[in-house]
C-alpha cells in the first residue's frame, strides 16, 4: 500500500507563497499536488499565519506557542458568540418590554436566522416552556369562538356601544354566523360589554354588591410628591381594519411614566390588567400603602385581578365613581393623545401595522 505523501511547514509555507503569486490551481500542478491541499493550506495561513501548519511537521511549536494559539481560537470563538448575542438582543430589543408572549413571538419569527437555543439563553427565557407554548394546539371550536368574540367586540364599538345582545345577534347573522341572543349575552358577559342603554335604564334589576369594587379614595388628587405612592390605570381599544387591540396602562403619578403595558386581541383579565400589573412590578418598586386608582370596568372588578393585587398585603384600592369620567382623568387624557397621535380616520390599519405604532410610541415616551 502506497505511503502517504508528509509535507513539512517549510514546503507547505512555499506553496502558499506560490499559490499567491500565480494562483491555485496553476500552483498545484507545478508542486504536483491537489489543489485541495494548496486551498486548505491557503485557508489555514490566512487565519493563523505564522503560527500555521503545527500538525505532521518538521518544525514543531514550542509549548508557549501552542498555548497561544489554542487561546487565540477561544478567543476567536468567544468574539463570534458575543457579537451573535448582542445582534439578537438588538433586533429583540423592543419586544421584551412586552412580556413573554411577545418573545416567544419574536423567537419563532427568526429560526431562519438563529437557533431557539442561543435566543432562549440571550433572553433569558426558558426553552421548555417556549417549546410547550410554540407546539400548543388551539381547537376548531376555540378558533371559532375567538372569531366570534372578535366579531361582537368589532359590532358593540362599531355601533358606539348602543347594541345590545339582540341587535348583534341580528347583525351576526346578517354576517352568516347561526346564533341566537341569549348566546350573545353569554359572550357579552364574558367580554365584559354592556350597552349604554342599559346602564341609564331607569329600571334597574338590584344585583348584590360587587366585593370587588371599591371607593373613590384619590379623590382626584393627581399631584403625589414619591414615586410608588399612587399608580393609575384604564384600558382603551384601538380600531384595526381587522378588530380591535386593547391597551392597558398602568402610569406612576409622581412622574407620569407608563411603568406597566399590555396590547391584545383580547379584553379578559389575563390578557389586560394582569399582564401589565406583572410588567410595573418588574419596572418599579412597590412600596407599602400604594394606592392603586382604576376605573370600575370587569377587568378590574374581579377575583382573579384583586387576588392578584391582595397578594402583596399592603396594596389599597380605588375605583372611579359610577359615570364620572373625570375620576381617571389622567390615563383618558393619556389616551386622548396617543390616538390623536397615532390615528388616521381615512387610514384602518392592520392589527400588525397598528401593534408596531404603539409600541414604537410607547417605547419613546421617555
Amino acid at each position: 500500500m502506497k505511503k502517504p505523501r508528509v509535507f513539512d511547514r517549510n514546503f507547505k509555507e512555499k506553496a502558499v507563497q506560490l499559490g499567491f503569486e500565480i494562483g491555485l490551481k496553476k500552483g498545484a500542478r507545478e508542486l504536483g499536488i491537489g489543489t485541495a491541499f494548496m486551498t486548505r493550506w491557503r485557508r489555514e495561513f490566512l487565519e493563523f499565519g505564522t503560527l500555521s501548519f503545527c500538525g505532521r511537521t518538521s518544525t514543531r511549536l514550542n509549548p508557549e506557542q501552542k498555548q497561544f494559539s489554542k487561546l487565540k481560537r477561544k478567543l476567536k470563538h468567544e468574539l463570534k458568540e458575543s457579537e451573535l448575542e448582542l445582534d439578537i438582543f438588538k433586533n429583540a430589543s423592543k419586544y421584551t418590554s412586552g412580556g413573554k408572549l411577545t418573545i416567544y413571538d419574536f423567537i419563532k419569527n427568526h429560526t431562519d436566522k438563529y437557533t431557539i437555543t442561543k435566543m432562549c439563553k440571550v433572553l433569558s427565557t426558558d426553552k421548555t416552556a417556549y417549546d410547550k407554548w410554540n407546539n400548543q394546539v388551539i381547537s376548531i371550536i376555540q378558533r371559532k369562538v375567538n372569531l366570534l368574540h372578535e366579531e361582537i367586540t368589532s359590532i358593540f364599538f362599531e355601533y358606539h356601544e348602543i347594541y345590545g345582545c339582540s341587535k348583534i345577534a341580528a347583525e351576526l347573522q346578517s354576517r352568516g354566523f347561526k346564533i341566537k341572543s341569549g348566546q350573545v349575552s353569554v359572550h357579552m358577559q364574558k367580554l365584559g360589554l354592556v350597552s349604554k342603554l342599559r346602564r341609564n335604564a331607569k329600571f334597574k334589576r338590584i344585583l348584590p354588591a360587587n366585593p370587588y369594587v371599591f371607593p373613590n379614595v384619590l379623590n382626584q388628587q393627581f399631584n403625589v410628591e414619591e414615586p410608588s405612592m399612587v399608580w393609575i390605570s384604564g384600558i382603551t381599544q384601538m380600531q384595526t381594519a381587522k378588530g380591535f387591540l386593547f391597551l392597558t396602562i398602568i402610569m406612576d403619578l409622581f412622574d407620569r411614566k407608563i411603568i406597566g403595558w399590555s396590547l391584545s386581541n383580547g379584553s379578559t383579565s389575563i390578557e389586560t390588567t394582569i399582564p401589565a400589573w406583572e410588567m410595573a412590578v418588574q419596572n418599579r418598586k412597590i412600596k407599602k400603602g400604594l394606592l392603586f386608582h382604576s376605573h370600575r370596568g370587569v377587568q378590574y372588578t374581579n377575583k382573579m385581578f384583586s387576588s392578584k393585587l391582595d397578594s402583596y398585603k399592603f396594596i389599597r384600592r380605588s375605583m372611579s365613581r359610577k359615570g364620572n369620567n373625570t375620576d381617571n382623568a389622567i390615563s383618558q387624557s393619556f389616551f386622548n393623545s396617543l390616538k390623536s397621535e397615532l390615528i388616521d380616520s381615512k387610514i384602518l390599519r392592520t392589527k400588525k401595522q397598528m401593534r408596531d405604532k404603539i409600541v414604537e410610541y410607547l417605547e419613546n415616551l421617555h
